[in-house]
């Protein structure tokens, strides 16, 4: 068997949209019988939640829709991690800009923003500050399914 995709979400706190982002792909390959082709985790680009488990109101999304993100903490992108990752997806233009600074570039291409791969150049807003988990777990619907599609999965 091939090794998996491997893919790292980023946001900003590592506590909202990267880890909705992780266990949303993970649970949507799962269910397509593709689970062992993926792997996949979450970064935050700074420092200030580290430790901390996932928001409360992301974890309340993730289990109305059956998906379970226990012992998720928050952890910092690491600067030796680049060659780690397949694809390095962030959720804003900010994630991504802070994400390539921090690896010291984007040599091979890898970094990305999610939505993307649905066909948009927005961002997905941060709950943290909007408050609305729901339209953030929409678009990293729209974004983890049309990410599959693009690694045929």
């Amino acid at each position: 068997m091939e090794r998996p995709v491997r893919i790292l979400f980023v946001c900003h706190g590592n506590i909202c949209r990267s880890p909705m982002a992780e266990f949303v792909l993970r649970d949507l390959a799962e269910r397509r019988g593709a689970g062992d082709r993926v792997a996949v985790a979450s970064a935050a680009t700074s420092s200030e939640e580290l430790g901390n488990p996932v928001h409360p109101g992301t974890r309340r999304m993730l289990e109305a829709h059956g998906i379970s993100c226990a012992g998720k903490t928050a952890r910092r992108l690491r600067s030796d991690e680049y060659d780690d990752w397949d694809l390095i997806i962030g959720m804003d233009d900010a994630n991504v800009r802070n994400a390539a600074r921090m690896l010291g570039g984007d040599p091979a291409g890898k970094v990305h923003k999610l939505l993307e791969y649905a066909g948009s150049t927005r961002d997905i807003a941060d709950p943290w500050y909007t408050g609305d988990f729901q339209a953030t777990y929409d678009d990293v619907c729209d974004g983890c399914v049309g990410l599959l599609a693009f690694l045929g999965l």
